[in-house]
């Protein structure tokens, strides 16, 4: 059994809204499910989906300790591989594409190109993850590099983990950036006005610093570099959104619209410099920024 308070933030929202807010490891319609087959008491009562929830109200859900399945399997979709050997592969990932299964996106991830292409992959993260070390986002482009073993994993991992593992991205952001270079140290916590999204919090943020440098300046945008300290969900996203320049065509973090491009942000990870877990030699992997991306910027030329 369990059970939550309505909050502040999700006052007057639908109930299965709601609760796909508070549950993101589930899909709205399988809590809409539940609610219809009477498994949600709201303050002791049976309500409908569309019920409007009211901060205090005690929701109780009987049935959520068995996650919805998801079941991964092959798929022969074509990756852009970068580097490949027996113990990693370094894909060059194109925009749209989802890292992982997880809820509402079951098939055409890379780890289900991965598992057709690949005969082994690390364990280390179960069935719905095998051999991912790091992630980006959906709609961000570029590099992430998979273990094939465990043992190349545990290695990768502990870089990520040590500050060694260096990622470098390109981004077009809104506005003009006066600073040729500069710093961004702001800890970065799910938001709690939408907590599909994260946020800047200085109280409760674990730590995320970025920096960035200026590559060009255009007509009310400019065109940076990014490095990763550390790896916060969406830290670059929100970190440049925080500072009012948001990434162009971030449909999320982006307030204002998105008048050159809106298939979302244009952020590319051109850059990744490893250990290699078992030869040790430092390697370093570039990808040029897609086509789409290079179209813009010759717009604004």
């Amino acid at each position: 059994m369990n059970k939550i308070i309505i909050s502040e933030e999700l006052n007057n929202l639908r109930l299965d809204k709601a609760l796909s807010l508070s549950f993101l490891d589930y899909s709205r319609s399988h809590l809409t499910n539940l609610i219809d087959n009477d498994l949600v008491l709201v303050n002791g009562k049976v309500e409908k989906p569309s019920y409007k929830v009211k901060i205090g109200d005690e929701i109780i859900i009987k049935e959520l300790d068995k996650k919805e399945e998801i079941n991964i399997k092959e798929e022969d979709i074509k990756l852009d591989i970068v580097y490949e050997d027996e113990d990693i592969i370094v894909i060059n990932k194109k925009q749209g594409m989802v890292v992982h299964p997880a809820v509402g996106h079951h098939e055409g991830t890379l780890v289900n190109a991965l598992l057709h292409h690949c005969n082994h992959l690390s364990g280390i993260n179960g069935d719905i993850r095998p051999g991912i070390v790091h992630r980006i986002d959906k709609d961000t482009s570029g590099l992430i590099v998979v273990a094939k073993n465990d043992i190349a994993h545990e290695f990768l991992a502990n870089q990520l983990k040590d500050h060694t593992m260096n990622r470098e991205y390109i981004a077009l952001v809104k506005g003009i950036i006066q600073e040729n270079e500069g710093k961004i140290d702001l800890p970065i916590a799910r938001s709690k006005q939408n907590r599909q999204k994260m946020a800047v919090d200085p109280v409760n943020g674990k730590k995320a610093i970025t920096y960035f440098s200026v590559m060009n300046r255009y007509y009310d945008y400019t065109l940076i570099k990014c490095r990763l300290l550390t790896g916060r969900t969406h830290q670059i996203r929100v970190h440049m959104s925080y500072i009012g320049h948001p990434i162009e065509g971030d449909k999320i973090y982006s307030k204002k619209k998105n008048r050159l491009y809106d298939e979302g942000q244009l952020l590319h990870a051109y850059k990744l410099n490893l250990i290699h877990p078992k030869t040790k030699k430092e390697m370093s992997f570039t990808c040029e920024i897609p086509t789409y991306f290079n179209e813009i910027l010759a717009k604004l030329g």
